[in-house]
């Protein structure tokens, strides 16, 4: 299961990636703009977004990380436990089965 902090982190990665992708417009927008003062803040957001953009990738590095090794844990958790495991999954059904027949 997803915990509060990896949903955060995945918003987190997803408006990353916006951010980064409206600055490398912006940069492609005033790329007809001239000048030594819009060069060297061009220079600065090109090297900003490298830097964003790398450290997004060891986000999504970390995330990917947990996530394999929650699934891993679930797997290994099933299959020392079958029937607890199919014990849960029936009762879980039941509920739902019960909750959608009363509509």
């Amino acid at each position: 299961m997803a915990t509060d902090t990896d949903v955060a982190k995945e918003r987190l990665i997803k408006d990353f990636k916006a951010v980064i992708h409206d600055a490398e417009e912006l940069l492609k927008a005033t790329a007809d703009q001239t000048g030594d003062k819009i060069d060297k803040v061009r220079a600065r957001a090109r090297e900003n977004i490298n830097n964003a953009r790398h450290k997004l990738d060891e986000l999504e590095d970390d995330v990917a990380e947990r996530a394999r090794a929650a699934y891993k844990a679930t797997d290994q958790l099933v299959h020392d436990n079958p029937w607890q495991t199919a014990a849960v999954a029936a009762g879980v059904g039941l509920l739902l089965g019960l909750l959608l027949g009363r509509r």
